[in-house]
This record gives structure tokens, C-alpha cells and sequence, in this order.
């Protein structure tokens, strides 16, 4: 699979590569499982069923780095944080700052379109409890470290969604920008920035979950904050 990773050219083909991906035994297992189920909700739907590329501009400044994809979103939607509460808070957030074309993501079809903006995840396939193992995050890491290395020309920011996508970016930026991480690793916290030189500023957002969402834990005023911030870093305010 790295192989596979390093010889796409392009993002539209890295994305289809992405989409045949049969690395993980459990996570195509579980992903393939919930399409045949199917919630109650979308009983008369087809699910996509497998892994979910990233979404956005192809020359983005801005960088969404997202944990996985969820059972009943982008697993069945086919594009990430699409079709689940998580996509409605993000969205939402995007289109406030002029990011998004729209603030809703309903379904891949829906004419949502992203400005300087590219989302993606740390692991590609839709976990059991949304709980990737540490294997299936270093088996998809490949597919991260592509999509790094062909928005890298345009790139200025990133911004994490939560502890594990903060976490997986250290590897992808030592694979991709060729630097060792800091020692310690800044923690991850909400509006943390991070700047290194040669590599994108890293901002800290907590995730876009309903656990966070519902509780008042993260609230729109504090995501508009964080891609006010993210703009700005890229140039674009």
C-alpha cells in the first residue's frame, strides 16, 4: 500500500486508490458490515461501504485533518464528515467563515464546494466505536502522507480535530517536510498554534463530535475563532 500511495500523480488518482484500499481486515469488516445493516434511518439507501478519500480544493492553504470517518456518514455517504451531526457543526463553521459554498453537507451529490480548504482523515475507513487501533492509524498513514506531499505547494495551515488527528500529524510532517517533531510534542489543546519553520502552522481544534458539541464544549463561537485564526495564517484574511 505505500507503493500504491507514492506512485499516484494526483489527488483525483490518489482518491481512487484510496476508495479500493483492503489493508485492514477489521476495518473492512466493520465498514462492510454497517453498509449491509444499515441504521433504521437509511434503510432505503446504498451505502458506500468503503474507505472515504479526502474532499476540497486541490491547491488548498488550509488543511482539515479529521480522526475517521463515521458509520453513518461518510461510511454511507461516500465524503468525509458528510451526512452526520459532526458534518453539520463543521460545515456550518466553514460557510460562516467563507470557506464552504453552503452550510450544509447532506450527500457527495449536494453541490457543496470548499474554498482554499481540503478535508481529510487520519484513518480512512469508519472504525468499531470510532476507535481506530494504532496498526490500522500506521497502515493508513500512507494514504495521509500522499495527500500532504501533493497539496504541499499551496498548504499554510492545518487544523486538528481532536487528540488523535494532533497526534497523527507529527509522522505525516516528518514524512512529508522531512523534520522531526518537537521534543516533548506540544500537547494538544484547543487554539493551540503551533509554528515550525518549513512546515504549515498547526492549530488544536477539539473535535466537531456530538460529545463535544452537545456538552458546550466546543461551541460555534469557538470554531469560528479557530479558522478565523487559520485565514489568517494562510493569507487568506
Amino acid at each position: 500500500m505505500v507503493a500504491r500511495a507514492a506512485a499516484a500523480p494526483d489527488l483525483p488518482a490518489l482518491d481512487a486508490a484510496v476508495a479500493d484500499c483492503f489493508a485492514c481486515p477489521r476495518l473492512v469488516a466493520w465498514r462492510e458490515r454497517v453498509a449491509a445493516e444499515r441504521r433504521a434511518a437509511f434503510r432505503d439507501q446504498t451505502y458506500w461501504g468503503r474507505p472515504v478519500p479526502g474532499f476540497g480544493a486541490p491547491d488548498a492553504a488550509i488543511g482539515i485533518l479529521g480522526l475517521a470517518p463515521a458509520a453513518h456518514g461518510g461510511n454511507r455517504t461516500g465524503r468525509i464528515f458528510t451526512g452526520d451531526r459532526s458534518g453539520d457543526v463543521l460545515f456550518a463553521a466553514l460557510h460562516r467563515a467563507g470557506l464552504a459554498n453552503q452550510p450544509t453537507s447532506v450527500a457527495a451529490d449536494d453541490g457543496l464546494a470548499l474554498a482554499h480548504t481540503r478535508i481529510f482523515a487520519a484513518v480512512r475507513c469508519a472504525p468499531p466505536d470510532n476507535k481506530p487501533l494504532p496498526a490500522e492509524r500506521d497502515t493508513c498513514a500512507p494514504w495521509l502522507h500522499r495527500e500532504l506531499a501533493l497539496i504541499r505547494p499551496t498548504l499554510r495551515v492545518v487544523v486538528a480535530l481532536g487528540a488523535f488527528a494532533w497526534a497523527a500529524w507529527w509522522p505525516a510532517a516528518r514524512a512529508v517536510y522531512g523534520h522531526r517533531p518537537p521534543s516533548p510534542r506540544p500537547a494538544f489543546g484547543h487554539g493551540t498554534h503551533v509554528s515550525l519553520p518549513g512546515m504549515p502552522d498547526l492549530l488544536g481544534s477539539y473535535h466537531v463530535s456530538q460529545q463535544n458539541t452537545f456538552t458546550g464544549r466546543l461551541t460555534p463561537a469557538m470554531l469560528d475563532e479557530v479558522f478565523g485564526r487559520a485565514k489568517e495564517l494562510a493569507g487568506l484574511a
